[in-house]
């Protein structure tokens, strides 16, 4: 009779356990659903220039940023209309690097001549030191460092023709491919670079315990938990 009274309560515990990781669980998916894309709502007063085949320009008005994809150092940025009834492109981008975060969102352009629309260059969500850069057709992207004086990182002109696809997860084949093709950058006088001297890289940081420092309270919390654990299985298993 003991040993049964012992593994009903045990399972009974157990039962508990496994409901309360589980409801964690289901609360930490929802949180990272509603983050990890960085859904941003961007008003712009006047024309700007985005990536695509040939010049891509959207009016001005109010447009919708998320990411597709961020699993890996290439991110899939997508533009969508104001009720994202509509995608306007599908962009590769990749991580850049900002010394001081901001609470706003910040968004970088390639100066141009006036009259001209102003070329995206970054997207900066809030809170984040990691951006999104992002990257444009050869032969824009050529134009645009001549225009600007300042490297600008690019893909194959027929690569770029998937900027334009209408994808909807990042396992399709156009998302693949942006994926996988092979990045550089050009310089204002046409020569190409690699895009680590583009990209700004983050800080190189050493993380580990002061000199003074010691594992012993990691210990004794281990220490109270296991004794909280005995105390109740204890009372369990004496009802």
């Amino acid at each position: 009779m003991f040993v049964r009274n012992v593994s009903k309560h045990l399972g009974r515990a157990l039962v508990i356990a496994s409901s309360i990781t589980a409801l964690c669980t289901i609360f930490t998916s929802t949180a990272s659903a509603q983050t990890w894309n960085k859904k941003t709502v961007v008003t712009f007063s006047a024309p700007v220039e985005i990536p695509g085949v040939g010049a891509q320009v959207l009016p001005a008005g109010t447009y919708v940023f998320k990411l597709l994809d961020s699993q890996s150092d290439r991110h899939i940025v997508q533009i969508f209309n104001k009720n994202q009834t509509h995608v306007f492109a599908t962009i590769l981008a990749i991580p850049n690097y900002r010394l001081k975060a901001t609470d706003k969102t910040v968004m970088t352009f390639a100066e141009r001549k006036a009259g001209d629309p102003q070329a995206i260059r970054a997207w900066f969500y809030p809170g984040d030191n990691f951006g999104q850069e992002f990257v444009y057709p050869k032969k824009r992207a050529v134009e645009l460092a001549k225009i600007t004086n300042v490297p600008v990182v690019y893909i194959p002109d027929e690569v770029a023709t998937n900027y334009i696809a209408p994808v909807t997860t990042a396992t399709e084949p156009a998302v693949i491919v942006l994926k996988e093709v092979p990045l550089k950058a050009v310089q204002p006088t046409g020569e190409d670079i690699e895009i680590a001297q583009v990209i700004e890289q983050p800080p190189v940081q050493t993380a580990g315990l002061p000199k003074t420092a010691t594992e012993l309270p990691l210990i004794a919390l281990m220490g109270f938990m296991c004794l909280g654990i005995g105390i109740t299985m204890k009372a369990l298993c004496a009802r």
